[in-house]
This record gives C-alpha cells, sequence and structure tokens, in this order.
C-alpha cells in the first residue's frame, strides 16, 4: 500500500501526464489502484475529469500490450496448462465471436477482475493489435468516466462504492453500451443492404 503511495506521489509532478503514466504501468508491470489514483486527480482538478480519463484510458492500452506480446509469443502452451482443453476452446470461441466485447467488458469492470489474464488471452488467440487496444480504451472510458461522475457527486468515496458496487453498476452500464453498439452496428448494416 505503501507503495503505490509513493509510486502517486511521484507522478503528481508530471500533472495530466502522470495518470496517464499510472494507467501505462498499472497495465503493464507494477499494480496500482488506479480506481484511488484517478479519484484524486479528479477531486483535485474537478474541471479537467474528461482529460484524466482520456489519458488514463490511453496509457492502460498502450501499457496492456506488454501482456499482450507476452500472450501472442507463445501463451497458448502457458494458457493450456493452468486451464483444460474444454475450457480453452470456450474462451477461443469466445473471442473469435465478439473479440471487441471479450476484451471490452473486462476492461471496463474494477478488480478483482482478471484483466491481465484476458489481455493474455487476447494475445494467445491473435486479436489484432488495433481492435485490442480500441477494445481496452472504450472498456476503461466508460469505467473511468463512470467513477470520475460518482467522485464529482459524492466526493473521493465513491472509489468504496465502486468497489463494492462495481461489477452490478458497471455491468448496467457495460449493458446500456453493448445495446447502443449493437443497434449503430444493425443501422450500419441495414443502411449497406440499402445502398447495396
Amino acid at each position: 500500500m505503501a507503495k503505490w503511495k509513493l509510486v502517486a506521489l511521484f507522478l503528481a509532478q508530471f500533472g495530466v501526464w502522470g495518470v496517464g503514466a499510472a494507467a501505462l504501468l498499472d497495465s503493464s508491470t507494477i499494480p496500482i489502484p488506479m480506481d484511488a489514483l484517478l479519484a484524486v486527480y479528479v477531486w483535485n482538478d474537478k474541471s479537467h475529469f474528461w482529460l484524466y480519463c482520456l489519458l488514463a484510458s490511453v496509457g492502460s492500452a498502450i501499457g496492456g500490450l506488454l501482456p499482450y506480446w507476452l500472450g501472442r509469443a507463445g501463451g497458448e502452451l502457458f494458457l493450456l496448462k493452468r486451464v483444460n482443453r474444454r475450457r480453452y476452446e470456450r474462451i477461443r470461441a469466445r473471442f473469435e465471436r465478439q473479440e471487441f466485447l471479450a476484451m471490452m467488458i473486462p476492461s471496463m469492470l474494477p478488480p478483482p477482475t482478471p484483466w491481465k489474464a484476458c489481455v493474455f488471452a487476447a494475445g494467445v488467440f491473435e486479436m489484432r493489435v488495433v481492435p485490442f487496444m480500441l477494445s481496452v480504451f472504450c472498456g476503461r472510458m466508460v469505467r473511468w468516466l463512470v467513477l470520475s461522475l460518482l467522485v464529482l457527486k459524492l466526493g473521493p468515496g465513491a472509489v468504496g462504492l465502486v468497489a463494492h458496487h462495481g461489477p452490478a453498476l458497471l455491468a448496467i452500464v457495460g449493458g446500456l453500451a453493448v445495446i447502443v453498439f449493437v443497434w449503430w452496428w444493425m443501422r450500419k448494416k441495414r443502411a449497406g443492404k440499402l445502398s447495396g
């Protein structure tokens, strides 16, 4: 706990860029309680909450490339040692059907979601890099915008609220995001059929 506070104090010197650097470290190597850190940034500079969310989401997408490339470089054997073949095939099928949502939804959820395991699996199942980064960015942006709006309304104590009710809250927001995405995709598909 003291380690992340030292990291937070160090990163605070970099202003808005510090939250992006923290998200990059958190997603790649050093676990940092990003929700608490982001809440402090947002509470101390309320007018730029959207910028903190944006930079944290970009940092997280870039930092996620490390576990992603580790999975891509030969993680299939590693994964098969930890899950049975049947479960492995189910995870693979989920990625093949809906890879964007398979990565976006875990990116929206707070800890203890095994996010790095999902990122590693995205590499193993050879999800393309651009959709991978976009799905992580979108998921993190939804998560941290919801958190920031709660912090603005309730104060820094909102982090505890998200930690306690986060999965249910983010599942609702995620469900709404999925509905909007499906509506947009169907509309786009329909418009393509009409023009073709």
